[in-house]
């Protein structure tokens, strides 16, 4: 399978077919990859108290999980990845938004809240 990179930054790697989420796992920090086939859709919002500004790792509510992103209460969007047949969800932010969303947009991945 020839995989493309779209996009690389410290906390993501976004290829043709998955998505890769740096610093993931406690305690070390290992990587989740999720295929794009795997992802329902994927909704961003501006980040606040109540969805996850100040979560810099892990989870508030057993339902979505953070990435390790110390600087994510500084970030201007989270996105929030709804897993197909999978009950947590995974919310993460990137370094550049603006490039990300485009990405997911052109893949079908993002979709209005």
């Amino acid at each position: 399978m020839n995989t493309e990179m779209l996009y690389s930054d410290s906390l993501v790697e976004i290829m043709s077919d998955e998505i890769v989420f740096k610093r993931y796992y406690v305690p070390f920090g290992g990587s989740k990859a999720v295929r794009l086939t795997d992802i329902e859709r994927i909704t961003v919002e501006r980040p606040t108290l109540w969805n996850g500004k100040w979560r810099l790792h892990g989870t508030g509510n057993f339902k979505t999980w953070f990435p390790k992103d110390y600087k994510r209460p500084k970030r201007d969007r989270i996105f929030f990845a709804e897993l197909r047949n999978q009950w947590v969800n995974i919310g993460f932010t990137v370094e550049n938004g603006d490039e990300v969303e485009k990405i997911l947009r052109d893949k079908n991945l993002l979709r209005a809240e």
